[in-house]
């Protein structure tokens, strides 16, 4: 290992630690929706992120101008909030490895928001990863079949998209605000403005709370609040104060190839012989998009 590489160890490290994290959201946000109302779930785990962080909050400071309440509440109202919204209900509807491997196709999403947002140069094999990936969701959507873990693959699967489009919106936001602000303030603040967000979701007849709760689902909420919240963002927003936006978002690709072994190993999810070979064309058009040109 270099000189000039060892600053990059200790990023590398925790986006790799994020990206673990996330892999078991899907599992763990599967298990909780099963049991509680996907609203309920979401704020559940907002509330318990935001009352590990007030113990502590005042210690996070940043370099505060006019303007920036309005990407730290775009950041926010992009992820958690909507972000959420459309994650927790594409889990009552897809699978959780059908749902991660949409997950593949943000860093090319990432791309395009970052050339118009913030003019960074995007290739033309970028647009065609893109063209490609989207050619194996629609694939992957188009041959699942409904099952008990995917009642509704189609809907599932668009409302997971949904979640990624919203992802984009984050991660442009967060890669702006990254410049002056720490990651565990920026984190925290997604917390805060998330259990606001989801404060009066409580109160609408849909939502009900339940009339018992559930040990291993209660405990998998936790869990969402404390590791995927707090550990997983916080990791994830300090590897992207620390390395290029397209660097850091490329780790993402990892999250499939979690999610589909958890899912196999943890809840017995399956895919056919078609959908090993659409997800195949996702990761393809990630590839593509990230072919480095010959010099």
């Amino acid at each position: 290992m270099t000189a000039n590489s060892r600053p990059n160890l200790v990023p590398t490290l925790a986006l790799i630690g994020a990206m673990l994290l996330w892999g078991s959201s899907f599992i763990a946000m599967k298990v909780a929706v099963g049991s509680f109302h996907p609203l309920l779930v979401v704020f559940g785990r907002m509330a318990i992120a935001a009352v590990a962080f007030g113990g502590f909050a005042g210690r996070f400071r940043g370099d505060y101008r006019a303007g920036d309440w309005k990407w730290i509440v775009l950041m926010a109202l992009c992820e958690p909030c909507l972000y959420f919204v459309f994650e927790a209900y594409a889990l009552r509807y897809t699978s959780a490895s059908q749902a991660g491997m949409i997950t593949a196709m943000l860093p090319l999403m990432v791309a395009l928001g970052a050339r118009v947002f913030l003019g960074e140069r995007t290739p033309g094999r970028t647009y065609a990863g893109f063209a490609l990936s989207i050619v194996g969701v629609v694939w992957l959507t188009g041959v699942a079949a409904a099952t008990e873990h995917a009642p509704d693959p189609f809907l599932g699967n668009l409302l997971e998209f949904l979640a990624m489009c919203c992802a984009t919106g984050y991660m442009v936001a967060l890669k702006k605000l990254t410049e002056r602000y720490n990651s565990w303030f920026l984190t925290f603040m997604q917390a805060l403005i998330g259990a606001v967000f989801f404060l009066p979701a409580l109160a609408l007849p849909a939502v009900s709370l339940p009339a018992d709760i559930p040990l291993v689902p209660a405990l998998c909420v936790v869990y969402l609040g404390l590791c995927i919240t707090i550990g997983a963002y916080g990791l994830y927003n300090f590897g992207m104060s620390r390395l290029p936006a397209g660097q850091a978002t490329s780790f993402v690709n990892l999250i499939p190839v979690i999610t589909l072994a958890l899912g196999s190993l943890i809840l017995g999810e399956t895919f056919s012989g078609q959908q090993y070979l659409a997800s195949g064309v996702v990761f393809l058009g990630v590839f593509l998009s990230q072919m480095k040109k010959n010099s």
